[in-house]
C-alpha cells in the first residue's frame, strides 16, 4: 500500500468518523485574479464544472452525507448545491453561517492580485495573503465592500463583523463554529460535508493537524477537490487525503499559489 497516496497524516488509531471538506470552485473574481474576501462573487463556468467534478468524485467513491455546512457567500453555496445535485442529496439540511466565510481582505478586496504585487512587491502581497498575523489595510467604513453595509449580515453583531483579517483572525472566527455546530453533528453520527473557502478551511485544517504557523502559511487548498478527514473517537485525524491524483492536486495547488505573483 502506498501510504503517500492514502493520506498525509497517519496514526495507529482506528477511524470512527469521516468529514469531507471542499473548497468552492473558481469564482468570477478568482478568474480575474482579484482579492475577493467577503465580496459575493459568483462561480465562473470553470468553477461550476469544478464543483460538479468534485461531486462526481464523491459519488464514484460512494460517499453520502446527512448534513452540510457552508458560508453566506454564493460561490460556496452554489458549489455545495452542485455537489448535492451530483449526489442526489438536495434534500439534506444545510447550515449557512458567516463564520465559514472567506478571510476578510479589507481594503484589498476588488484589487487585482498581480497588479497589487507589481505596485507593492510580491513579498508584501505574500505577507498580506499568507502571513499568519498581519492583516491587510482595513476596508473603508462607507465602501460597498464593507460587510457591515451588507443586508446579509444585518442580524450579526456589528462588533463581530471584520474590517480586515489575517489568518489568525479567521481561525479565531471559524473555530467556534467548528466546536458549536460541526462537532455535535459529527458526534451524533451524522456524515458531514463542509463547502467553504480557502482560508476558512485552512483554519480547520490547521486545528485538526496541529500545524505550525509557518506550515499553514505554505498550504494551498485546491478548488473543487474533496478533502477527506478520517477521525478517531476523540476527533483526531487518523488520515486525510484528496480524492484526486497527486499530480492533479499539485497542479491545482500551484495554480492557487501563483495568484499573488506579478505578471512578467
Amino acid at each position: 500500500m502506498n501510504l503517500a497516496k492514502v493520506g498525509v497524516h497517519l496514526t495507529s488509531k482506528m477511524a470512527k468518523y469521516t468529514v469531507v471538506m471542499i473548497r468552492h470552485g473558481e469564482s468570477t473574481w478568482n478568474k480575474e485574479n482579484k482579492f475577493c474576501g467577503w465580496f459575493d462573487a459568483d462561480l465562473s463556468e470553470l468553477g461550476e464544472n469544478e464543483a460538479r467534478t468534485g461531486g462526481k468524485m464523491l459519488k464514484e467513491k460512494g460517499y453520502t452525507f446527512d448534513i452540510a455546512f457552508t458560508s453566506m457567500l454564493k460561490r460556496a453555496i452554489k458549489t455545495l448545491h452542485l455537489v448535492q445535485d451530483e449526489l442526489d442529496l438536495m434534500w439534506i439540511p444545510v447550515v449557512k453561517h458567516w463564520r465559514l466565510n472567506e478571510r476578510m481582505y479589507g481594503g484589498l478586496q476588488g484589487l487585482n492580485k498581480s497588479e497589487t504585487a507589481a505596485k507593492h512587491g510580491e513579498e508584501q502581497v505574500k505577507i498580506w495573503r499568507r502571513s499568519y498575523d498581519t492583516p491587510p489595510p482595513v476596508v473603508d467604513a462607507n465602501s460597498s465592500h464593507n460587510p457591515a453595509n451588507d443586508i446579509k449580515y444585518k442580524f450579526v453583531d456589528k462588533q463581530l463583523i471584520p474590517k480586515s483579517e489575517c489568518l489568525k483572525d479567521t481561525v479565531a472566527r471559524a473555530l467556534p463554529f467548528w466546536y458549536d455546530q460541526i462537532v455535535p453533528a459529527i458526534l451524533s453520527g451524522q456524515k458531514v460535508l463542509i463547502a467553504a473557502h480557502g482560508n476558512s478551511l485552512r483554519a480547520m485544517v490547521k486545528y485538526l493537524d496541529n500545524m505550525s504557523e509557518a506550515d499553514i502559511m505554505a498550504l494551498n487548498i485546491p478548488t473543487g477537490i474533496p478533502l477527506v478527514y478520517e477521525l478517531d473517537a476523540d476527533l483526531k485525524p487518523v488520515k486525510h487525503y484528496y480524492l484526486a491524483s497527486d499530480d492533479q492536486v499539485k497542479a491545482a495547488m500551484d495554480k492557487v499559489a501563483a495568484q499573488g505573483k506579478a505578471k512578467k
